[in-house]
């Protein structure tokens, strides 16, 4: 499923932008009006991918809108039955595909994560190349985050949020540990556009996301195994230990496209008893 879930988005954002342009080359060539409309199917969709990238969310809403360019592009070439099933396709049937399919996880196994449970023992490396035991890890409370890659938008707005909430969490005695099975390098890259001292780590051939029941075998998009990056990836997630390497929170979300709120753990810690000092 994750490999079909690879070449679809792969596929799509390639059939977006060749529709794009073909639509405007056959408008600019035959100044057809029809041709827009599948210009517009392809434009906002496409518009959406380039806008996470640009500027990258954590979450976003329904995204009910997103479907809706396709109808109206088909509206706009209503003379055209090639053109209208164009825009139908990948403006309206492709974005619900990404959507209700695609953004969603098949049912996790949450019990390895569990509140309550003892952090499961795993290793990982610095980008020193050092090897921290999570036992080593874990003699403080901890905030933990397993993130796909560099090029996942949604990581790197999440991984942001986390470093604006830094003070908060350093107040509380939280360390924070960013883990990814991505090329050492990448790693390194990302780190130094964070002046905080949040702590990188790599999950080399993805030992701790197996051990904890968060890979998704071949989940990466297909074409991104060229830049360096592992066909397989953590599904995102977050959780807290505390001192005693306990779980006291997790979030192992069923979408991608939806992270939990830096207030979430600000709670947990509160109800943990992790207050500021």
């Amino acid at each position: 499923m994750n490999r079909l879930k690879a070449l679809f988005i792969s596929g799509f954002m390639t059939l977006l932008s060749i529709t794009l342009f073909f639509s405007l080359w056959q408008l600019l060539q035959t100044n057809n009006f029809v041709w827009f409309g599948s210009l517009l199917a392809a434009l906002v969709p496409l518009a959406f991918f380039i806008r996470l990238f640009v500027s990258p969310l954590a979450r976003t809403g329904s995204l009910w809108w997103l479907p809706v360019a396709g109808i109206l592009g088909a509206i706009l070439a209503l003379t055209s039955t090639m053109v209208m099933m164009l825009s139908l396709f990948v403006g309206t049937v492709m974005p619900l595909i990404y959507l209700f399919w695609y953004s969603t996880f098949e049912a996790r196994d949450s019990s390895t994560l569990a509140t309550g449970k003892t952090l499961t023992p795993f290793n990982l490396i610095d980008i020193d190349g050092h090897t921290w035991t999570s036992r080593d890890l874990s003699q403080q409370p901890a905030l933990w985050l397993f993130y796909r890659g560099n090029w996942c938008p949604f990581c790197m707005a999440q991984i942001r949020e986390i470093a604006a909430s830094y003070r908060e969490l350093s107040a509380r005695g939280v360390k924070i540990y960013l883990i990814s099975p991505q090329p050492e390098e990448n790693t390194y890259t990302l780190a130094k556009q964070f002046d905080v001292p949040m702590t990188f780590l790599t999950d080399l051939n993805n030992e701790a996301a197996r051990r904890l029941g968060i890979l998704a075998e071949n989940g990466l998009p297909t074409g991104l195994q060229v830049l360096g990056y592992d066909s397989d990836v953590p599904m995102p997630t977050v959780f807290i230990t505390d001192a005693n390497g306990r779980l006291i929170y997790s979030d192992l979300t069923s979408n991608y496209r939806l992270r939990p709120e830096p207030e979430d753990f600000m709670k947990a810690l509160d109800d943990a008893g992790l207050t500021q000092t």
